[in-house]
This record gives C-alpha cells, structure tokens and sequence, in this order.
C-alpha cells in the first residue's frame, strides 16, 4: 500500500515518497514528517455493561477526529517489517499513531484532548535511540523509578511477578543474558546499554531513570529491545498506536526496502483479497495493565 505525500505548503515542491528501513526497524514511517509528541485509559468503577460501550466508543471517536483533521500533525501511518511484537502486532500490519495522544505535563492542550500519561503496558512508537533516523514499536514494561529483572523469562516488577498474557516464547532455552536480566552479556552490545549495566543496576535489579523507560517486544525471545541497547528517553516517544487500518501478508524484506518495489506491488495487486488479513483491519490496538501475580 502506497504511503501518504505530506500536504504541500507554500512553494510547489517535489515530494519523494520514502520508506525508512535499517537495522532491526520495527516501524516504517509512512510519512516523512517525525516530529514527537502515545495507551491506556485508567479504569474507572462503572457498571460492567458500560465499560466496553463506553472504550469502544470513545477510542472510535478519537480516531475519527485525528483522522478528519489531521494526518501528519495528529496521526501518521506505519507499517510493521519485523515480528518482535508478535502475537499482538504481526509483519505486515499497517497502523495509525496517535501522536498527540502523550501530553506534555504543564501544557493547557492536556484539557482539550484525552492526554494520557505513558503507562505500564502501553504500545509506543519512537525513535530508535541509537539512530533516531529508524522508528520502533515496543511495550512499555518499566516507568521512571521502576525496578525490574527477568528470572527465567519472567518479568519482576517491583518486586512482583507480573502477568504477561500477550508475552510469547519461541523457545525453552533459557539465555543467561536475555532471559535472566541484568546479567552478564554474553554477546557483544553497544556502549549505550553497558552504560545502563554500569549505572542503573542495584541489587541485580534495572532501576528506570527519570524522564526514560524500559521496553520490551512481546515476542520475548526474537525481540532487540532495552536489554540490548538501553532505555527509551521520554523525548523519542512519537505516539501510540491507535489501530490496524490494513493487514497485508507479507515478507520482512519487502516490506524493509528503501522504496516500494515492482514485485511488491503487483503482488499487492494480484493478491490484495487473498493476503489482506480482514479479521485484523481495522483492530483497535488496545494496552494492557501489567498487573502482578
């Protein structure tokens, strides 16, 4: 599916349309626009038969209204290339992002739209702190202040197990590094995560700096995340997924070329009905509370 030109302004001029693509890429911005400005709504004690009338309805309002008034300000498309966030986001996906959804804390337009705070369990997107060129999705899992580690692939929260039901596991093997964090590296990573080793470790646990979070794919095992290259700093966050408006099946490759090749596009014209996913266009993205066992 070809990506959206950016609205002229001012002068004409050429607009070449572009894939972002490199090292472990987990989103491909649709748009050439990145400026930053993404999760759940805290619960509220109402009767059990409104909650789902009630988030359904005001998701889809939201949604609506980015989409009618704003389509690089407010949302932007991306397309996902790899499968660190399977089951929950699949190669192939093509999401919407809320980019206003994180307000700034002080700012007057927190009282005009549903600003939220990031939270424990939300879907971001942001840059790749270690080159802010690339785009990444992943799940918050620690916040400023928190202290984490994973024992056998279990995540420590706090001191708390926690529940992770949308978490899979390709393997049994256990990784010292990987699935008993902080540890010991046992393959090489950039100085930007032997720095958090250095100096976020208390007592075998990562404590989350201020203004920076822990995130982590949801497809644990084959996830390049904040054990390997460190903590997401608060600025990267572009926003929050807010739905699939298209599921396409296909490869990671072509989806991670520089451009959208020949092949790819007549494969999207031959076989739009019989690879488009339907059951997942036009999801709404949901997070999901991390709550302890």
């Amino acid at each position: 599916m070809l990506p959206p030109v950016k609205p002229k302004s001012g002068a004409k001029r050429t607009v070449r349309l572009q894939w972002v693509s490199g090292y472990e890429v987990d989103l491909k911005a649709q748009s050439t626009d990145n400026k930053h400005k993404s999760t759940e709504i805290p619960e509220e004690k109402t009767a059990a038969s409104d909650i789902p009338h009630r988030g359904v309805i005001a998701e889809w309002t939201v949604t609506i209204i980015l989409l009618l008034f704003g389509t690089t300000t407010l949302v932007q498309a991306f397309v996902i290339p790899t499968g660190s966030m399977e089951d929950s986001l699949l190669i192939g996906d093509h999401l919407l992002v809320d980019k206003l959804a994180y307000s700034p804390h002080g700012s007057i337009d927190e009282y005009l739209l549903p600003y939220q705070d990031v939270q424990r369990g939300d879907i971001i997107v942001f840059r790749y702190p270690m080159d802010l060129s690339q785009t990444f999705v992943k799940r918050v899992v620690g916040l400023p202040g928190d202290r984490l580690r994973l024992v056998d692939k279990k995540l420590i929260l706090n001191g708390q197990t926690v529940d992770e039901p949308y978490v899979i596991h390709r393997t049994a093997y256990i990784d010292q590094y990987r699935d008993n964090f902080p540890g010991q590296p046992n393959t090489p990573i950039p100085e930007r995560a032997l720095e958090m080793l250095r100096q976020n470790v208390v007592r075998n646990e990562i404590v989350v700096p201020p203004n920076n979070y822990f995130a982590m794919g949801d497809n644990r095992d084959q996830s390049l995340d904040s054990r390997y290259w460190g903590f997401v700093p608060r600025e990267n966050i572009i926003g929050k997924p807010l739905l699939i408006y298209w599921s396409y099946d296909a490869p990671t490759e072509r989806l991670q070329d520089t451009g959208i090749s020949l092949t790819h596009l007549t494969d999207i014209l031959l076989n739009f009905f019989g690879k488009t996913r339907w059951r997942r266009t036009f999801n709404l993205i949901h997070a999901h509370a991390l709550d302890a066992q």
